[in-house]
């Protein structure tokens, strides 16, 4: 990930590298590693790109400039992709044909001029055909109530194609254009660089910045521990003190005492995968940050803000 950042996103933190890396020049990020179900890592990252607009700003900018709203669409254009390169039928032979593209590093070394850019292209068809084109599976419908129609929980469909990128015009929101209805968002140049499945995704809207910040501080802070686990673990902590053999004379020590019973039961019903046992046996990180953060209270701010007197606004 360290190198993903330096290299690929190019974020100099004594901010000398005006020139930036792939997505221009990256002000700030962050990001949280999440085992999968099947207990394999990847992680979620923000990236603040310098010269960003608020989403205040970036509306009025592309409903009033159009020059503004060419540029930005180009930018997004060659940015995002969301469609399956063509083959190369008369490429030379890549591993990626053969084996499963996420375990292969790419074309072979020898190959030189038009052999290797025909090789890359290739492997290249082969990578996001393996890798971002989305399968439905039950897990799609799992919010879909039973006589209803199903739909896709990620909208991805089939028909979920657009020709242009179009810009609502009481929103400002950015609808980019969608060539594959099944593929997942991707960057060309990461895609080939980290080689396994990606999702990339602009946030310019409030609505959307409000989603991502939901969805990036669930991820954060919850639990590995399943709610039906946790309360059984509950209760046996809780039946272990009632027995007759713990004494109950001083009320607060039995107090401390189910409290420390509680804890050790769910921490001891916890599930952790063998990949992330291995990551924090090897001391590596499980989060990324290029700022410091200070604890805050929100029950405080909320006392504050209530003391002073908000607009409704704040409500």
């Amino acid at each position: 990930v360290k190198a993903f950042l330096s290299a690929i996103l190019g974020y100099d933190p004594n901010s000398k590298n005006t020139e930036g890396g792939i997505l221009g020049v990256v002000k700030a990020y962050y990001g949280c590693v999440e085992a999968q179900g099947r207990g394999s890592l990847h992680c979620h990252l923000l990236v603040w790109v310098e010269g960003g607009l608020n989403p205040n700003e970036l509306k009025d900018r592309v409903l009033n400039d159009d020059e503004f709203k060419a540029r930005l669409i180009a930018f997004l254009e060659d940015t995002i992709s969301t469609c399956i390169p063509d083959d190369m039928p008369e490429a030379p032979s890549v591993l990626s044909t053969q084996f499963h593209p996420c375990s292969v590093r790419g074309v072979p070394a020898n190959l030189t001029n038009e052999l290797r850019e025909r090789a890359i292209k290739k492997d290249f068809h082969n990578l996001v055909n393996s890798c971002q084109v989305h399968t439905h599976t039950k897990t799609c419908y799992k919010y879909c109530r039973e006589g209803e129609p199903k739909f896709c929980r990620f909208d991805l469909d089939e028909s979920n194609t657009r020709p242009e990128s179009v810009v609502d015009s009481e929103t400002g929101e950015i609808a980019l254009k969608y060539s594959n209805g099944l593929v997942n968002s991707y960057n060309e140049t990461i895609l080939q660089a980290l080689r396994c499945n990606m999702d990339i995704k602009f946030i310019g809207s409030g609505a959307s910045a409000k989603a991502i910040l939901y969805y990036i501080t669930d991820y954060i802070t919850k639990t590995q521990l399943k709610a039906h686990v946790a309360y059984a673990a509950l209760e046996t902590a809780i039946n272990k003190l009632e027995s007759p053999e713990v004494p109950c004379d001083d009320v607060s020590l039995r107090a401390k005492k189910v409290l420390q019973k509680c804890a050790f039961s769910m921490i001891s019903q916890q599930e952790l995968s063998a990949q992330q046992v291995c990551s924090y046996l090897m001391d590596l990180e499980d989060h990324f940050t290029s700022h410091s953060f200070r604890t805050l209270y929100w029950s405080q701010v909320e006392k504050y803000i209530d003391g002073i007197d908000p607009s409704p606004e704040c409500y």
